[in-house]
């Protein structure tokens, strides 16, 4: 501030106010290689461009400052080429600066200058252009894109390199349309990849997007407008600011406006050159639009135009992006010192004898309103960011003529002429330092320059500039430097729907994918990611909740060991094999007792192991399920109770026999059921059996299964049942054996004096059948993970049914009531004594004559 300050004094003093100078002769200078320059010193308002009839010369009224500080900006850069070593030693370059007017049909004239053989202010028409030598070797400039668009074609048909300073359409970095064209600035892609993830960052996903009707804003638009779909940024509403502001479409630019004040849009991106925004502002002031966030283009966010116009801070907050640059404090005392000079007559009259105009005649005066300018009409623009942007572009093209003249620290030995297209081999990737920045131009002639955010903060009478965050490829905010200026000074929120919680998933509703309902993903789903928009399923060997965000591993379930229900069952189990043991223990121990013999002696003591080996069966149903585990498990249950049946059955068959037969048969048949031939009744029973299974598990093998869909957190492990009537078939064997012994006992009278063993037969048949026909449609019933626990259930209160209606009894006469146990009360040793009873037993009618039960009345 303090060099301004003297700056300033200095011009008052040496500078009068609307003193005439010749600061428009020092835009040019001779040299041994010469740079042209485009730039932006005038404009064309109010000509009347669009009237034009006669391509005659065309006056540039208004005069701007900023154009004239990025040519000051090039030649303090040549003048420090010139008088340095490390570049160019011994060689001078010149200069050749001319006004663009901001205006294609202006900016042709002196790039048709540019393109003069040397010495002449013609174009000679050739076949080959390989020899041809113009006047100037490369072209800084022009600013604008729109510009740029125009010059860069024609500059790329003689392949001389033009360097730009601030045309930004991503157009340009064509190599097939504009194979001569670099810039120092990025391209707009760059800065639209940072606004879009300013916007993410910011949660703002319904904004508003309005470009100026021209090639920069209309192009910046279309790249915003892409970046912004894929990134999942909707864009409410979409519009162009007409240029020049007369048009006949500001109609529908006030449309815009109205329909972005009344919808919930509070996020307005304005990619637009500065005359188009002022345009914009106007309007949105004199409408009374809402506060709004602007996120704004580098072409307008430092401009005067917009920055000055009245009432805008009532338009809201103001974010942008701006490139980066290295400082250059000497620019002010350098401006100070040529405009002094152009205030010197000696000075001026020293130019005119060395440089004598040779174009004034064709293109008209370089700069009239130049001779006119003071410090205080520079001083607002001394320290704008495209300043560096101009002042780099000479050491871009200078670094380029070093590699070409192959110079050293001694000198550049290639002496003879370089042509553009010979420059342009060594522009490509060219790296190079501008104020100890390190640049280089890619393939597509662009730099890599970070941006900074910057916010408006408003004073009087221009808003200050305040750095929020940085982009460096990637976002960083400084959300404690930002403020906002919107009612409550609180962060805006610009989104259709709010966002939906975690576990929620949207629901597009219209035409925008911002505009949705929250959908819950149900149990088995999740949200995979926050844009999704349908839930995503979880694999089979994984679960989810309600509204959940990832998928959790199943844990296999299966019959624990643990379980309650498992260890009620281990209770009945250790219930029912003690029962059979000690039954087993107390006929061994009374073997040879008429009780255990008229029970069937060996083949009782052999029932009841085989019905504790039926109770140890149920062993192989809890714990994982194997394979070996699910093919014994029916095996190992049937086969046992086989055994007990069979012999349960040749004790029924004796009951029947000696009850229902005449006595001579009766003791026929007594002498074979109790004779070894039992033994092979008992095998034949068994190898059925075992034919059955062995069938079973050929045919049908039951397999380990995961089941995931069964249940809701686990998976399922359980042994699977391929045939339902296999299974039932193999129960075939034991269902008969007992269908036999209930039909051989359940009509058998006891009789008086005798122990009723049909009774006890009779009820232990019951008991199986009640056992397995309520099995039949629990077991279907019951949910699959517990339909081990009803087999074992099953299992044990069929043994537990057998040895309570059968074997218990017995054992309590021999505890209890051994005074019954007598031949006389269990055994027909006399059949001829019997026989008469049998004759007795029978009226005339043949019918049965009812005794009273020598159990219960023993006399």
């Amino acid at each position: 501030m303090l060099g301004l300050a003297l700056l300033g004094l200095t011009a008052l003093l040496d500078h009068g106010e609307g003193a005439t100078s010749c600061l428009s002769q020092q835009l040019r200078m001779q040299g041994d290689y010469v740079l042209g320059g485009l730039f932006p010193l005038g404009s064309a308002e109010g000509t009347g461009l669009g009237d034009r009839l006669q391509p005659n010369a065309t006056m540039c009224t208004r005069f701007s400052s900023l154009g004239l500080l990025w040519a000051l900006a090039v030649k303090m850069a040549v003048e420090e080429i010139n008088n340095g070593s490390a570049l160019l030693p011994g060689l001078h370059l010149g200069y050749d600066l001319f006004d663009t007017c901001s205006e294609p049909m202006v900016a042709m004239k002196p790039s048709l200058m540019f393109m003069a053989k040397a010495g002449s202010c013609s174009i000679a028409a050739y076949c080959n252009y390989t020899q041809y030598q113009p006047r100037v070797l490369a072209v800084i400039g022009p600013h604008s894109s729109e510009l740029a668009l125009v010059t860069g074609k024609f500059f790329s048909f003689f392949l001389v390199p033009q360097v730009s300073y601030g045309a930004s359409t991503d157009r340009l970095s064509n190599r097939e349309i504009f194979p001569s064209f670099f810039r120092t600035v990025p391209s707009d892609r760059v800065q639209v990849a940072a606004m879009v993830e300013l916007l993410q960052e910011l949660g703002w996903n319904w904004v508003a997007a309005v470009g100026s009707d021209d090639e920069y804003g209309r192009q910046g638009l279309s790249l915003f407008s892409g970046l912004a779909n894929a990134r999942g940024i909707c864009i409410a509403h979409e519009g162009l600011v007409p240029l020049p502001p007369g048009s006949l479409r500001l109609g529908a630019l006030q449309g815009l406006l109205r329909q972005v004040n009344q919808s919930s849009v509070q996020v307005v991106v304005l990619f637009s050159s500065a005359h188009a925004a002022r345009t914009l502002f106007s309007y949105s002031i004199r409408c009374k639009l809402s506060p709004k966030v602007w996120v704004a283009s580098e072409a307008w966010l430092t401009s005067d135009l917009v920055m000055t116009l009245p009432g805008m801070p009532g338009v809201g907050t103001v974010l942008g992006f701006l490139q980066q640059g290295a400082p250059m404090p000497e620019f002010p005392s350098y401006v100070r010192t040529r405009l002094a000079l152009a205030a010197d007559p000696a000075f001026c009259a020293s130019l005119d004898a060395e440089q004598p105009g040779l174009e004034e005649h064709v293109v008209g005066p370089r700069c009239p309103q130049c001779d006119h300018v003071t410090l205080e009409n520079l001083s607002a623009g001394l320290l704008h960011h495209q300043t560096f942007a101009a002042y780099a572009a000479v050491y871009g093209v200078a670094q380029a003529l070093h590699h070409t003249l192959r110079c050293n620290a001694s000198g550049c030995p290639r002496r003879e002429p370089v042509r553009p297209w010979q420059l342009l081999e060594n522009m490509y990737n060219v790296s190079f330092r501008a104020r100890g920045l390190a640049l280089q131009f890619d393939a597509s002639g662009n730099v890599n320059v970070d941006y900074d955010l910057k916010l408006w903060v408003w004073q009087d009478p221009t808003p200050e500039l305040r750095t929020v965050g940085t982009f460096k490829g990637r976002l960083e905010l400084w959300r404690s430097q930002m403020c906002w200026h919107t009612p409550g000074k609180q962060q805006p929120v610009s989104q259709c729907s709010r966002q939906c919680k975690e576990g929620q998933v949207r629901r597009v509703k219209g035409f925008h994918s911002c505009c949705y309902d929250c959908v819950d993903c149900k149990a088995g789903s999740y949200q995979r990611n926050p844009d999704d928009l349908l839930c995503t399923q979880c694999d089979q060997d994984q679960w989810s909740p309600d509204r959940s965000t990832r998928c959790f591993p199943r844990k296999p379930m299966f019959l624990a060991w643990g379980e309650p229900a498992v260890l009620l069952l281990l209770a009945l189990l250790a219930l029912a094999l003690g029962l059979a043991l000690a039954a087993l223990g107390l006929f061994l121990w009374h073997s040879d007792s008429p009780l255990v013999q008229a029970s069937g002696g060996p083949r009782a003591c052999f029932g009841l192991a085989c019905l504790g080996l039926v109770c140890l069966s149920v062993l192989l149903f809890p714990g994982q399920p194997g394979p070996a585990s699910c093919l014994a498990q029916q095996p190992l249950f049937h086969l046992p109770l086989t055994g007990c049946l069979s012999t349960l059955f040749l004790q029924a068959a004796e009951i029947f026999v000696g009850s229902e037969l005449p006595p001579s048969w009766a003791e026929k048949m007594r002498g074979r059921l109790r004779g070894p031939w039992a033994w092979l009744v008992v095998l034949l029973a068994m190898l059925a059996e075992a034919a059955w299974c062995a069938w079973y598990l050929v045919a049908f093998p039951p397999e380990v299964v995961t089941d995931w869909r069964v249940l809701p957190t686990e998976a399922l492990v359980h042994c699977h049942v391929h045939s339902w009537i296999s299974f039932g078939l193999v129960h075939a064997t034991n269902a008969m054996l007992a269908f036999l012994c209930f039909l051989g006992t359940f009509l058998v009278q006891s009789r008086p004096g005798r122990y009723d063993g049909a009774r006890g037969l009779t009820f232990a048949m019951l008991a199986y059948f009640i056992t397995w026909i309520s099995f039949v449609p629990l077991f279907a019933n019951v949910h699959v993970a517990y339909q081990p626990a009803v087999q074992m259930g099953a299992i044990l209160l069929c043994a537990l049914g057998i040895l309570a209606t059968f074997h218990l009894p017995k054992c309590y006469l021999l505890l209890q009531r051994p005074e019954l146990n007598t031949p006389e009360f269990f055994l027909e040793d006399n059949a001829r004594a019997q026989g008469s009873s049998w004759g007795q037993g029978r009226g005339e009618s043949g019918q049965k004559q009812v005794t009273p039960d020598p159990v219960t009345s023993p006399q």
